[in-house]
């Protein structure tokens, strides 16, 4: 699976790229998720991998997918959930270890999205990985979220 990474737009194989830098990298926790915008006649989605180095920054690796426009929300945004999960299943066969998918879902009630907050928290978490949602900071969605609308 193809990634590019920000810092110099380079594309890496995601699977050996993560395992390498968590291994050359001590204190790093692992973020997966992904962001969405409709534009015109197409959806893009951007979907990150943010390798958070203790106090000291992120790095992070991205991959855009542009399709046809997707006018019902709720597929939109339960497409997002698919692809952080398609991404994390792929690291953890690849022995890497994620320690959360980041969720562009809210907890409040007010907001739309919270109606998917149950099915998607629990299907991160039948997988063995730890779901967030909003209002905790996500980094791979704060990351997916700038990108996409770039």
């Amino acid at each position: 699976m193809k990634f590019r990474r920000l810092s110099d737009l380079e594309e890496v194989e995601i699977g050996k790229y993560v395992a390498e830098y968590m291994a050359n990298n001590e204190d790093v926790t692992l973020y997966v998720g992904c962001d969405s915008q409709n534009r015109a006649i197409t959806t893009h989605y951007v979907t990150t991998i943010v390798m958070h180095i203790g106090e000291s920054g992120c790095h992070v690796i991205y991959k855009r997918d542009i399709v046809p426009r997707i006018f019902d929300m709720w597929t939109r945004l339960w497409n997002e959930v698919e692809k952080s999960v398609e991404v994390a299943l792929y690291l953890k066969e690849c022995g890497v270890n994620v320690h959360n998918i980041d969720l562009d879902l809210n907890s409040d009630a007010a907001n739309a999205s919270n109606k998917l907050v149950a099915a998607a928290t629990g299907y991160v978490h039948s997988l063995g990985i730890a779901p967030r949602i909003k209002p905790e900071v996500l980094p791979a969605v704060h990351a997916a979220d700038n990108l996409v609308h770039k």
